[in-house]
């Protein structure tokens, strides 16, 4: 092999590592949709990306680290935080990404299937909630302690039970299914909306 040869090779290493990666990637969100946190292997992972277990275990020690890192890594753990420059114009556009997000079946199954793996994996749970949960209530926070600023909500604000109303009315509401299949919003936006803006006020801290 001549010297450029071996350039050549270093030089498209990086490429090959890199779609190698997103071929592990791409079956272990397929494989969690499938068969679910428990019910997938290594072994599944390696012949649906078409790779040798040894590619796997290259990257990751385990089922566990490689599962952390991937849903880590989804581009849908990232919450955006709303500044319109108003209460009523953040929450709106807090709903309305929920509401894109609830769209996406496949995403929607695969928070379900670490959800419920996460209740028997601690360390599971505990990425669970750092690469899904915190974000959504990091930018609820951000976005509650604007309007407190601006006057739009009481300063003596609850602001962990205002979060646990906006996560749940934005995320967390039962959505009703079509005959197609599809899930489908049971409650227009702009009526949550109203609901959220109401609710938000009497969400005050209690002297203990």
């Amino acid at each position: 092999m001549t010297r450029q040869d071996s350039s050549n090779r270093a030089a498209h290493a990086p490429k090959v590592r890199a779609r190698t990666t997103e071929a592990i990637t791409a079956a272990v969100l397929e494989g969690l949709v499938d068969s679910g946190y428990d019910g997938m292997s290594i072994e599944a992972v390696a012949r649906r990306a078409g790779v040798g277990k040894a590619a796997i275990y290259r990257r990751w020690c385990s089922k566990e680290e490689m599962v952390q890192k991937i849903v880590g890594d989804l581009a849908w753990s990232a919450v955006p935080i709303p500044d319109t420059g108003s209460l009523r114009g953040d929450i709106a556009d807090y709903v309305a990404h929920a509401a894109e997000l609830q769209k996406d079946m496949r995403t929607t199954r695969i928070i379900a299937e670490i959800g419920v793996a996460a209740t028997r994996n601690v360390q599971l749970a505990q990425t669970f909630y750092k690469t899904m949960r915190l974000p959504r209530r990091k930018a609820g926070a951000e976005m509650l302690a604007r309007a407190a600023e601006r006057g739009e909500l009481p300063e003596d604000i609850d602001t962990n039970l205002a979060l646990d109303c906006l996560v749940a009315l934005a995320y967390a509401r039962p959505q009703s299914l079509t005959e197609a299949g599809e899930l489908k919003a049971p409650y227009d936006q702009e009526q949550l909306v109203d609901v959220i803006l109401t609710s938000l006020p009497a969400c005050r801290r209690t002297s203990e």
